[in-house]
């Protein structure tokens, strides 16, 4: 009887274990990749930028950042059409739209930071004497 229990516990926690991997979605990765640019408004780099990304059905939404330069890589990213945005000290680009990717498919876009929540304040070190 003892060896009935023990097996029986066995058993369901083995089903239980099973059905909780069975129950975790499964994310799988892909072979596509989409890399880039920030331009700042300046016309140079925008180093560390935010850049946001998702499918264009607006499922999935990540984010990554740019290096020192202003480059980014997102890699592994499944054959889909995605939307893709950069964001820097409180600047933001367009979103680029249905930027299609094919298996295997290598894509690079740039991103020009143009839109600010509100004008930032000029440096006072900047301001001319009078």
């Amino acid at each position: 009887m003892k060896r009935a229990l023990i097996f029986l516990a066995v058993f369901v926690v083995a089903l239980m274990a099973e059905l909780g991997v069975l129950a975790t979605p499964q994310q799988s990765k892909g072979t596509s990749t989409l890399s880039g640019v920030v331009i700042g408004p300046n016309d140079k780099p925008a180093p560390h930028a935010s850049v946001s990304y998702q499918s264009s059905d607006g499922s999935a939404p990540h984010a990554v950042y740019a290096d020192a330069h202003g480059r980014f890589t997102i890699s592994q990213l499944k054959a889909d059409s995605y939307d893709i945005r950069a964001s820097a000290k409180g600047i933001f680009s367009d979103w680029q739209r249905n930027i299609p990717l094919r298996k295997g498919q290598a894509r690079s876009v740039e991103l020009h930071l143009i839109y600010a929540k509100e004008m930032p304040k000029p440096d006072s070190s900047t301001k001319p004497k009078q």
